[in-house]
């Protein structure tokens, strides 16, 4: 188990960026230190309670489909012990299994978003027009029905504190240039079939998932930044779930629950969790882990 880390404080090397969860810190030309927070973010809002080991967690699902999945596309892990970038022993203590030294490459400037069933945005656009992303589906699908294929629906990356956008291919084709969207297309669709047919049975389904890419100075294609977790990825329990409703997530659903109750106006700053809230959330983020591994969280 870890302390509960809200924000890392690494002194000895320069902050380049802190996102919702990660904080990113600039070791050389090559790389870079990736730390894990247990900062939670609902409805794009950061809330001031930390939910213990979920940095961990998150990093340590991120590694089990790193590997799993490096055949399909490299990614941007070096092996670096992130114990031997620091020396001061304050500073290591926040690192351990949610820090990872990572190849500093370029990001591109879409997310790769794959939908495999019908939910969220993607069942409010079908039920309006029958098409998610302007993609025409076949008519009669219910809420959470699986997609004849998975959907390679890009996105733009929005500003910190905006909301990312739902672009067309076209739009991505135009971003990219259309040889490497059409890979990043082919690669994103066989990353998901691949990591939703393992999760499946092991009791989860991925209903959809966020990828992201970066090249190298050679223009070759890494996956990057975290992958297949329950903050980048909607994971339903396989025994709940039922078609024409929403099944309940492997992340924020205890949390979005309860601020749903509270009358909490959705914009900062957000309220403290009560402790029972912020212990079920870690207690779903470990069962996830202890379900795709196979072994216990520690």
């Amino acid at each position: 188990m870890t302390t509960p880390l809200m924000q890392s404080s690494i002194k000895s090397l320069k902050l380049i960026n802190q996102g919702k969860v990660r904080d990113i810190y600039d070791l050389d030309d090559q790389h870079m230190l990736l730390v894990a927070s247990d900062r939670l973010s609902a409805f794009d809002v950061i809330l001031p309670t930390p939910i213990k080991d979920k940095g961990a967690v998150l990093t340590q699902i991120a590694n089990f489909w790193f590997d799993k999945l490096q055949h399909v596309v490299r990614n941007h892990l070096t092996g670096i012990d992130p114990d031997t970038v620091v020396s001061d022993p304050a500073e290591k203590a926040q690192l351990g299994p949610r820090a990872l030294v990572v190849k500093k490459l370029k990001p591109l400037p879409i997310e790769a978003i794959v939908r495999g069933y019908l939910a969220g945005s993607g069942w409010k656009e079908y039920k309006a027009s029958q098409s998610v992303c302007g993609i025409p589906l076949p008519a009669g699908l219910q809420e959470a029905s699986q997609l004849p294929e998975p959907l390679f629906t890009p996105s733009s990356k929005a500003e910190v504190g905006d909301h990312d956008e739902n672009i067309t291919l076209e739009k991505c084709a135009q971003l990219l240039g259309q040889e490497l969207a059409d890979k990043v297309a082919k690669v994103s669709v066989q990353l998901y079939k691949e990591a939703a047919a393992y999760a499946l049975s092991r009791g989860i389904i991925i209903a959809d998932t966020k990828f992201e890419f970066g090249l190298d100075e050679a223009g070759e294609l890494y996956l990057i930044d975290e992958v297949l977790t329950p903050d980048s990825s909607r994971f339903w329990p396989q025994d709940q779930y039922q078609l024409g409703s929403n099944p309940p997530s492997f992340d924020k659903q205890y949390v979005r629950d309860w601020l749903e109750s509270t009358g909490w106006n959705k914009t900062a700053p957000g309220p403290a969790l009560p402790d029972d809230v912020a212990a079920k959330t870690g207690e779903k983020y470990r069962e996830a882990f202890e379900r795709l591994t196979g072994r216990p969280f520690s």
